[in-house]
């Protein structure tokens, strides 16, 4: 386990070896040198998004590089938003119900506002129609919707029949 030395001067240079090595740690944990700190606990992730700016005191400071930032945001914005990837998100949105969610916002946000706007209004035969609106269309808008789905499955059903 101990290693064994045939002179003191190797010792010695090992020993200065080591506490140099262990200077350097301390450097790192108690963050002398900011930047390689965290570069160095973040395995260097955070190198190109900090630098190092020098103050009028003669003292670094250490701040986001928002160049680089924003140039990675705009180089995954151009490949998220390319041609080829706007028709696989486009898809990927139907799939996963995305469109059917936002229509279905559209829908309530239309009948609300215009329920509001009649509610609003002066005419009691307005404010009758803004009230019904208010509780019948979300009972109107469940039946529409289950018809759909009964006449989707129905479709599909006589659909896979014809190909069997």
């Amino acid at each position: 386990m101990a290693t064994h030395y045939t002179n003191l001067d190797e010792l010695r240079s090992q020993k200065r070896l080591l506490k140099q090595e262990i200077g350097e740690m301390e450097d790192l944990i108690t963050f002398k040198n900011k930047k390689e700190s965290l570069g160095v606990m973040t395995n260097g992730l955070t190198d190109k998004y900090l630098k190092e700016t020098m103050t009028t005191d003669g003292e670094t400071k250490l701040s986001l590089n928002t160049e680089n930032i924003m140039r990675e945001v705009s180089s995954s914005l151009k490949q998220t938003v390319s041609k080829k990837n706007v028709l696989g998100l486009a898809n990927d949105s139907v799939r996963s119900g995305l469109l059917e969610d936002t229509l279905r916002m559209g829908a309530v946000a239309l009948v609300g506002n215009y329920a509001k706007k009649n509610l609003m209004n002066k005419s009691w035969k307005k404010k009758l129609i803004g009230a019904a609106l208010i509780y019948v269309a979300p009972y109107a808008l469940r039946f529409i919707r289950e018809k759909l789905d009964d006449y989707q499955r129905s479709k599909t059903a006589s659909s896979m029949g014809k190909i069997i």
